[in-house]
């Protein structure tokens, strides 16, 4: 039986959530709002819109490749009200602990690990080659950007954004809705809202 899967997104992340789903065995269809200006993505064709997903009701199953947090919250709580399951997937080559906790609507990268007893929210992004150790806990719509090393036990809000290379030391908080900068060493708990970056990090702006 053929399993149908709805990509919300036709962007580069997009592309490599296709890569994934198909090697797991699916048939990926694309829908982003910027059809009919753009009809493609490589060999994809995109179906429609987001509203016209909605109005297939069909209770497909759907990841939203999006890569902003919030934009990706919205499309995902639109779509689960219309009935449309939002499904995790993993790539075969991610390291998964039987352990580890992941909700729906996650996407695990190539050659990402997530270790014992750690816990993943609700469309959440751990990308290529991240690591999640043991006890961590990823709060819903978080991005872990690649190659990104999170040590035990530490905690990442809600809609945060953990820039690529970053590592986190064991025990640390990041609060909700923080940008974390490329490359930084969070070496202290991070408030809410706030953007830091550098080696150790530091907390630079407030994040509208």
């Amino acid at each position: 039986m053929t399993k149908e899967l709805a990509i919300v997104g036709a962007s580069g992340h997009g592309k490599v959530i296709a890569d994934i789903a198909e090697q797991l065995g699916f048939v990926v269809k694309f829908y982003d709002d910027v059809y009919p200006s753009k009809t493609h993505i490589e060999h994809w064709p995109i179906q429609g819109t987001c509203a016209d997903l909605v109005a297939l009701n069909n209770n497909m199953s759907v990841v939203i490749a999006i890569g902003n947090n919030t934009i990706r919250k919205d499309k995902a709580l639109l779509l689960q009200q219309h009935g449309f399951s939002l499904i995790s997937l993993i790539h075969p080559t991610a390291v998964i602990s039987q352990y580890a906790a992941i909700a729906e609507g996650t996407v695990i990268f190539a050659g990402a690990v997530i270790n014992a007893f750690a816990k993943i929210g609700v469309g959440c992004i751990i990308n290529t080659a991240a690591v999640v150790e043991h006890d961590c806990i990823i709060s819903d719509f978080t991005h872990i950007c690649p190659n990104v090393a999170l040590a035990g036990g530490v905690t990442v809000g809600s809609k945060s954004w953990v820039g690529i290379g970053s590592q986190v030391k064991q025990l640390v908080s990041i609060g909700n809705n923080c940008l974390i900068g490329a490359g930084s060493t969070v070496l202290k708990n991070i408030p809410d809202n706030v953007t830091a970056f550098g080696s150790p990090a530091i907390a630079k702006a407030s994040k509208a």
